[in-house]
């Protein structure tokens, strides 16, 4: 899940707010029921007059009889999106998107967690391409994507033929999510291990090193890398410089 409203920091998302401004993006909401949206409409209204009371939303059809002309979905659709554009990020921006998922809190990642729980059928705490199939199709997806075992391939960084709960994490985060400015930074600051505003070469390798980060990375040499990520050239990669890695949509052409 995430937000209605949507910023890069805090006074960005209130600007938002004040516009009063949504909507509901197809990709995310096309098996989402009426009776859900209207819901959700009647309890943002910008007058507070014309907003839903908790009696009011309580009340409601969705509430009351639990979605009546919903179908059965479990899983939304902008879920397979996240997974294929993990593929294309650079190594840097992966283990960023590890550190990132594991210091969520548990209400943050609830509804990831969930969704893993769905597809994971046997409860093993691995999903395999038949599990991931049979979750789509559930999704109300009607066709398979053709790509779907590369995807698979591409999220499993440690070759066992599964996804576990780390890499789906890892891949499945929402970008309007992890993007704010202090998510990045809190990632940032445990790169930037000697505290000096910036990531040298030698933190780089010290951070990607690590087993745990190393399964989701995969593999890239430090100095492609650091030129890939490094905007002016002097070797290091300031905030600015991670937050720019962040915000961007992949290197489908690039190393990974």
């Amino acid at each position: 899940g995430y937000p209605p409203f949507f910023g890069d920091n805090d006074a960005a998302v209130l600007a938002q707010v004040r516009t009063g401004k949504y909507e509901f993006e197809e990709r995310d909401w096309k098996n989402v029921s009426p009776d859900a949206k209207h819901l959700i409409t009647c309890l943002l209204k910008f007058n507070p007059s014309d907003r839903y009371s908790a009696a009011q939303a309580l009340s409601h059809v969705w509430i009351k009889n639990h979605a009546p002309k919903a179908k059965n979905v479990q899983l939304q659709v902008g879920l397979l999106d996240n997974l294929r554009n993990f593929r294309s990020q650079n190594r840097l921006k992966k283990a960023a998107l590890h550190v990132i998922a594991s210091q969520m809190n548990e209400k943050e990642i609830k509804a990831l967690r969930d969704t893993f729980m769905a597809l994971d059928d046997n409860g093993d705490g691995l999903l395999t391409v038949h599990e991931l199939k049979e979750g789509l199709q559930k999704s109300g997806l009607k066709e398979v994507p053709v790509d779907l075992q590369q995807i698979m391939e591409d999220i499993d960084s440690d070759g066992s033929g599964m996804i576990d709960y780390t890499e789906f994490l890892a891949a499945t985060l929402d970008k309007r999510n992890y993007i704010k400015e202090d998510v990045c930074w809190s990632a940032f600051r445990l790169f930037d291990k000697n505290g000096d505003g910036q990531i040298s070469q030698e933190e780089l390798r010290e951070v990607l090193a690590d087993d745990e980060v190393e399964k989701i990375a995969g593999v890239q040499t430090i100095a492609q890398l650091l030129q890939e990520v490094d905007a002016n050239g002097d070797g290091f990669i300031d905030f600015d410089e991670f937050m720019a890695m962040m915000r961007g949509a992949g290197s489908p052409g690039g190393v990974r």
